[in-house]
């Protein structure tokens, strides 16, 4: 196995390799450049590497161009005069093990999240909504919990925030106060998000963290790649999927401190979105999870026009760099450049401040962590063209890749079990001219467990129906004591 991974050459001496000791890779890193001046195919670069070394990898592709991770690279003049100008003898092209994701399950294998694993501190962020409505969808997630309801889908949601506005003076009394017109405003966004296609997000069988931690047969790590062209088109959507993505690592996987390599390697594009807006309870959880998952042998990289995009908190904990060009038009744009030069441990003969605004395409200044885990000396560099195809991988090809992954027909077919939406909808025809009162008696936590054994598979969905099942009424438990975003360190759980 390589223990470090070759990045790109130096500018200054062609004999002179910078290379990401793979040890170190859980120790996070940065991205960060203009438009346009080479971010992509630096992202296309490490994901190969980490894949060669046996490292998994995740990343998001927002705009479709990497999805030629896939296919051999070659027949583009471009690259192969970089080939010989950078003296890579022995180069050759080839492609890499990939598995195509997509909420909506048109370019790859659906992703889904039950109501209950995303949380209501993450689908708050969601739905756009204030403290108080925050608040008033904490309890309902309560009432779900004490009665034993699941919540896997919209429909299961939907259901119970109806309950709760017809039944707000009762429940009151036992959650606190419930304001029907904040259910009612909780009840708008979700409808929103329906539209946006929130319906394809939610529901069974759900993503097990483990299918995006897999090697092929040669023992290369498997890219997985997540269509978010369309998803991209409602960002908060977007960030919020990869937060929970990062919160189910962090919950599931344990401790095995420092390792030969990374167990995963997380690539989140277009970071600014995870930050912007957010609220500072959110942004110190995220500061933890960057701290503490490493630990649990998850590298996350960040990749972002500006490194100003990142908090400094955060920013901080990302040892492993690649910094493109930053255009200086304007007096933020200077701050901008200043702020990333001074994040760099300066190099004797390298004026890091002027040097970032006159790199060329494909050019970087590149700063990994040492043995000893300190920042090398920053280096101007040229980035090693990728071995896979630059570009967007065609449709047919995509296509059979994906019947031809080895987890196809475990995603492809949503599974309805009975929920809250079901067991909420026969408990109002049971009542039907009852008094209120005996309308709020929900199912006890026994007859909910026995109301889940009705599930509707087909033949080919008994085995991802088992795993799926066990999962969740085996998480149920542990759901009431750890509540909502990034697992267990949240701190607020509810009893």
């Amino acid at each position: 196995m390589n223990t470090s991974l070759a990045i790109a050459q130096s500018s200054r001496s062609s004999n002179q390799v910078l290379s990401l000791n793979l040890r170190l890779a859980n120790r996070h890193g940065l991205i960060a450049g203009a438009t346009g001046t080479g971010k992509t195919v630096t992202l296309q670069v490490l994901a190969e590497q980490f894949s060669r070394a046996g490292v998994p990898v995740f990343m998001a592709d927002v705009k479709g161009d990497l999805s030629g991770l896939a296919m051999p690279g070659g027949g583009n003049q471009k690259i192969d005069a970089r080939i010989r100008a950078l003296g890579l003898n022995g180069f050759t092209y080839q492609d890499n093990p990939v598995i195509f994701w997509d909420v909506f399950g048109e370019q790859g294998h659906p992703v889904r999240a039950t109501v209950s694993d995303m949380g209501p501190l993450l689908l708050a962020r969601m739905l756009h909504l204030n403290p108080v409505q925050t608040g008033i969808l904490t309890i309902v997630f309560k009432i779900a919990d004490d009665h034993g309801l699941l919540l896997l889908d919209l429909k299961d949601l939907r259901a119970m925030l109806t309950y709760v506005s017809e039944n707000a003076r009762i429940l009151s009394s036992e959650y606190g106060h419930i304001a029907r017109a904040s259910v009612g405003a909780i009840q708008r966004s979700l409808l929103q998000l329906t539209q946006e296609g929130g319906d394809h997000l939610f529901g069974e069988p759900m993503l097990d963290i483990t299918d995006l931690m897999q090697t092929n047969g040669d023992g290369h790590g498997t890219i997985n790649i997540l269509a978010a062209e369309t998803l991209y088109r409602t960002p908060r959507v977007y960030a919020t999927l990869l937060l929970w993505l990062l919160s189910e690592l962090f919950e599931q996987l344990p401790e095995i401190g420092d390792s030969e390599r990374p167990r995963l390697v997380f690539f989140f594009d277009e970071a600014h979105l995870l930050f912007k807006n957010a609220p500072k309870a959110l942004l110190d959880k995220i500061e933890q999870v960057v701290r503490l998952i490493r630990s649990k042998g998850v590298g996350i990289y960040f990749i972002s026009q500006n490194p100003l995009d990142i908090p400094d908190a955060v920013l901080g904990q990302l040892g492993n760099r690649v910094q493109h060009a930053l255009r200086a038009f304007t007096p933020k744009d200077q701050k901008a450049v200043r702020a990333a030069a001074q994040t760099f441990r300066t190099h004797p003969g390298i004026d890091v401040e002027t040097a970032i605004t006159q790199l060329g395409i494909g050019e970087a200044l590149v700063s990994f962590l040492d043995d000893e885990g300190r920042p090398h000396p920053v280096e101007m560099a040229n980035v090693h063209p990728p071995h896979s195809l630059i570009g967007m991988l065609p449709a047919s090809a995509r296509q059979s890749i994906i019947r031809n992954s080895p987890i196809y027909g475990l995603y492809e077919t949503s599974i309805d079990r009975e929920s809250a939406y079901e067991i909420l909808q026969a408990r109002t025809e049971q009542s039907s001219g009852t008094n209120p009162a005996r309308q709020a008696n929900l199912p006890t936590q026994s007859q909910a467990n026995t109301s889940r054994q009705s599930g509707r598979t087909s033949p080919g969905l008994i085995e991802t129906f088992a795993r799926q099942t066990a999962r969740t009424v085996g998480n149920e438990i542990g759901r009431r004591i750890i509540r909502g975003v990034l697992g267990s360190i949240l701190g607020n759980g509810r009893r």
